[in-house]
């Protein structure tokens, strides 16, 4: 399996446990102190910390920073809209939209000499 793949494939893992460590105490935990969101929060986020580090020194073998962290911000943005309208019940937005286009451009950039 190609490290891009492989690099990719555990960034999206780390960025569910990113995305519901940053907004899913604002569901599932509305009712609670916000310090035990947080001490929450950050469980979820070590589980996280787990995958993304792991993830970003492999793909560091074959990919730029620049490539990573592009890499990083298109799948961030690929898992917080479908957490964002089917956990969250966020409305759909056409800025949505405007927004994947955006980071398909910096991808496009970034990886445009690789």
């Amino acid at each position: 399996m190609p490290v891009w793949l492989i690099t990719a494939l555990m960034l999206i893992c780390s960025n569910i446990f990113m995305t519901f460590a940053w907004y899913g105490h604002l569901r599932s935990l509305e009712n609670k102190p916000w310090f035990i969101a947080a001490i929450i929060s950050w469980a979820i986020a070590f589980g996280e910390y787990m995958i993304q580090v792991p993830a970003n020194r492999i793909g560091f073998t074959k990919l730029s920073l620049g490539e990573l962290k592009i890499m990083q911000e298109a799948i961030t943005l690929m898992v917080f809209v479908p957490f964002s309208i089917f956990f969250m019940h966020q409305p759909m937005k056409l800025d949505y939209l405007w927004a994947c286009l955006c980071v398909l451009g910096a991808v496009f950039f970034i990886f445009r000499n690789a």
